[in-house]
Order: C-alpha cells, then sequence, then structure tokens
C-alpha cells in the first residue's frame, strides 16, 4: 500500500482558496501523479486543499473524498472551564516552539514520547488535534489492512491500493510524526515541505506481518518548475 502525501498549492488564507500561482502548481502537480495509479483521492475539508486535490482527482476519474480530521491545525494557550488561559510563548506556535523546545533542552533530543509534557506543547491546544489526527489516521489505515501495533503496524489484510492525501503543513507534520513514530518538535523543525510538493509512505504488507512504514519519497517539488514558491513556508 503506498500514501502519496500533497501539501496544498500556494494559498490565499483569506478566502481558503489558491492563488493563480496556486492553481498552476495544483495542475503540474496532477500532471507529476498521471502515472500513478491512484485508486482515491482524500483531502482536508478546507477550500485551499480541496481545490488543490480536484486537479489531480478530476484526473483519475475520480471524487474528491474529505477527511475532516486532516483540517489545518491550531495553536495557543488552553482556556479552562472557569475562563482561565495558560499562556505559551509566542502565541503557541508549534514550529517557533519546537525550535526552542530542541535547543534548549537538549536531554529532549530524540527522546519519542517527553516532549508531550513539556509546558510549550503540554499546555498548547495544538495537542488535541494531534491527538485527534494520530487517532483518526490510525482508523484510516485500518481500512487498508494497516492496525496501529506498538508504533509500528500489523497487516491483517493484504493491500496494494495507491492512494492521495491532500492536507497542510501543521496537519501534515503530525501525519509524518505519528505514521513514522518521530517526536512531533523533530519533525516541525527537519523536515519542512513546501506548497504542492509529493512525498509517498510505502508499507509493504504481508498478511500477519508487522510492517514498518518507509519514507518512499520526501518533499519532491521538481514538478513545479517556475511555479515554485520562493521559500518554504507553513500557515501562518
Amino acid at each position: 500500500m503506498r500514501l502519496i502525501f500533497v501539501r496544498h498549492g500556494e494559498p490565499n488564507y483569506d478566502k481558503d482558496c489558491l492563488t493563480a500561482n496556486g492553481r498552476q502548481q495544483a495542475e503540474r502537480t496532477a500532471e507529476r501523479l498521471r502515472s500513478e495509479p491512484i485508486s482515491a483521492v482524500y483531502a482536508s475539508p478546507m477550500g485551499r486543499t480541496v481545490e488543490t486535490a480536484s486537479f489531480t482527482a478530476e484526473l483519475h476519474g475520480l471524487e474528491v473524498q474529505k477527511l475532516d480530521f486532516m483540517h489545518e491545525i491550531d495553536w495557543g494557550g488552553i482556556r479552562d472551564a472557569d475562563g482561565s488561559k495558560t499562556d505559551v510563548p509566542y502565541g503557541g506556535h508549534p514550529w517557533t516552539l519546537g525550535y526552542k523546545l530542541l535547543t534548549e533542552n537538549p536531554e529532549l533530543v530524540g527522546s519519542p514520547e517527553s516532549w508531550r509534557e513539556h509546558p510549550y506543547f503540554r499546555d498548547n491546544r495544538c495537542m488535541a488535534y494531534y491527538d485527534r489526527i494520530a487517532g483518526e489516521i490510525d482508523a484510516f489505515l485500518a481500512g487498508f489492512g494497516l492496525h496501529r501495533k506498538n508504533g509500528l503496524y500489523e497487516c491483517r489484510k493484504p493491500c496494494d491500493d495507491t492512494v492521495a492525501l491532500f492536507a497542510h503543513g501543521g496537519s501534515g507534520a503530525v501525519l509524518f510524526s505519528h505514521v513514522l513514530h518521530l517526536p512531533f518538535p523533530f519533525v516541525l523543525t527537519t523536515l519542512p515541505y513546501g506548497v504542492c510538493s509529493v512525498s509517498v509512505f510505502q508499507f509493504e504488507t504481508k498478511a500477519g506481518g508487522m510492517v514498518i512504514p518507509r519514507l518512499e519519497l520526501f518533499n519532491d517539488m521538481a514538478h513545479l518548475g517556475e511555479v515554485r514558491a520562493e521559500k518554504l513556508r507553513f500557515e501562518k
């Protein structure tokens, strides 16, 4: 089974749609994926992502299936039931805090779970999004016979489908972190990927066996040519 992950094209965030350049990027991404045996196209429900996915779906004669849990993440302090709010630095922006956490706390580098207990993330509402996406992506993969077990996946049904998933910088980072069992701050700081970049997860399945997901391709943007964005950036 192969999961092709694509970040949406250059966006107009205010209108939640693609810019003219973003539409060209989406068209070129569809051409890039033309030869892939894609059996289903999934996307976050947000406008810029559905619009990006629509070009690939049309080329393959498919409908865009919306996955609400891949909606872009939010971040910042948590508001308690009594109205009080727990603040975190820099508005809780995960990418900034990922860098601060790893550089200020070298003992956490390479630690798979301890980052969750640091106030930067423990007291950040992005964690509610992280936990939901992690749980829902496991349920999604279970539909292809892959069941989460001890940080890996147990194959209960062989599957050779190739599916495409279009989402965001933040929700995608959660997917990379959870599926590859990598600390979230590590993914945020060391695995940046651009708009309309193509990454591919491969799950070599054999009934009854354990599957270690492999990152077959990461951040491929060669297909964008002159419409490639000038630099990598994530949501505001």
